[in-house]
């Protein structure tokens, strides 16, 4: 069993940046990739970022390639989400998720579940 908790999300302006955490309990934590989703109010949960279990190859939705890193820190059971040129579009609630998936941007074949953090971006 994983228990995820994120935290870093608030009320940035346009342009700014964020640094989101998620926090694992669990032994076995280092065993599962993670993804990083998001959902804007009225709109479909959206892929935003995932990375391997050993931490190598990480992969990113369109909407975010290039302004967005996802790294983790296994000896700290963390995973982060470096977000840069912030933008009204990236306003949402994000989630990160833990498990073995056979699709990284798919979000039902994650496995566990945190209950999200709130990013606004303001102009």
């Amino acid at each position: 069993q994983v228990q995820l908790v994120e935290s870093g999300g608030g009320l940035v302006q346009t342009g700014g940046s964020l640094r989101l955490s998620c926090a694992a309990s669990g032994r076995t934590f280092s065993s599962y990739a993670v993804g990083w989703f998001r959902q804007a109010l009225g709109k479909e949960r959206e892929f935003v970022a995932a990375i391997s279990s050993s931490g190598g190859t990480p992969f990113y939705g369109d909407s975010v390639k290039g302004r967005f890193t996802i790294s983790r820190d296994n000896s700290k059971n963390t995973v982060y989400l470096q977000m840069a040129s912030l933008n009204a579009e990236d306003t949402a609630v994000y989630y990160c998720a833990a498990g073995v998936p056979f699709r990284y941007s798919n979000y039902a074949t994650y496995d566990y579940w945190g209950q999200g953090t709130q990013v606004t971006v303001s102009s």
